[in-house]
């Protein structure tokens, strides 16, 4: 209970620094997913401080890490929350997902069992989160070619299925990692410049008055008209 309640303080104090920095542009947070050991600490560690380390231990809760990308002319500050993959911290899921626009779902190569619980994270995913949610696909440690047990044909095949993208990545030897981030920090750019352009779109144009000149509502006209005449029939 105890860790819980820690928890959610760690989310809300992130939710409220993330509104302190205002140089960047655009902020936008981004999950981790998947299960336990799969690599996900590694991959934010290599993406935002290009650091690895063999002996990383499981994350307890949430962690997150900031890194400032520049698309287009654009600066985009991205928060990246990882968060573990046991069982038993699953009770901050809702206050997880919130306001996030991007997820890198995560497996192992080398475990089978991890591809096979995608479509689980993946329906946790689209049960607690934005439906307008970038997903990536990654099948992370392909150095590990000699123990691998997901062909990369596997994860590109799921990815088509559930309109995903996909890449492999090592975050050992640093193999398509920033990669994997940058693509799916753009496509939430693209998604939030599409959504505000649509929202422009929609704006009820509000009418041109010119000065001296009154406002006629024709219909209540005609109706006022057509009343006064049937009394006098």
């Amino acid at each position: 209970m105890f860790i819980v309640l820690f928890l959610f303080l760690v989310i809300l104090m992130a939710d409220s620094n993330s509104f302190e920095d205002q140089e960047c542009d655009y902020l936008f947070k981004a999950v981790m997913i998947g299960d336990s050991a799969v690599g996900k600490s590694n991959l934010l560690s290599r993406f935002a401080k290009d650091e690895f380390r063999l002996d990383s231990k499981p994350t307890i809760g949430v962690e997150f890490a900031y890194k400032n990308i520049k698309v287009g002319d654009k600066l985009i500050k991205a928060q990246i929350w990882d968060t573990a993959g046991q069982e038993r911290f699953r009770a901050i899921t809702g206050s997880y997902y919130r306001g996030a626009l991007g997820a890198l779902l995560v497996y192992d190569i080398t475990r089978r069992v991890t591809f096979e619980n995608i479509k689980k994270w993946l329906h946790e995913l689209r049960e607690y989160g934005n439906s307008c949610m970038a997903i990536v696909l990654v099948g992370n440690k392909s150095d590990l070619t000699h123990s691998r047990e997901v062909n990369e044909e596997d994860g590109k095949a799921l990815a088509e299925l559930e309109d995903l993208y996909f890449m492999e990545t090592s975050a050992m030897e640093n193999i398509n990692v920033e990669d994997a981030f940058l693509q799916l920090i753009r496509k939430i750019y693209e998604t939030t410049i599409q959504k505000n352009l649509e929202a422009k779109l929609n704006e009820p144009i509000p009418p041109i008055i010119q000065p001296g000149r009154q406002i006629i509502n024709i219909v209540d006209e005609v109706t006022a008209t057509k009343q006064y005449s049937c009394c006098y029939k």
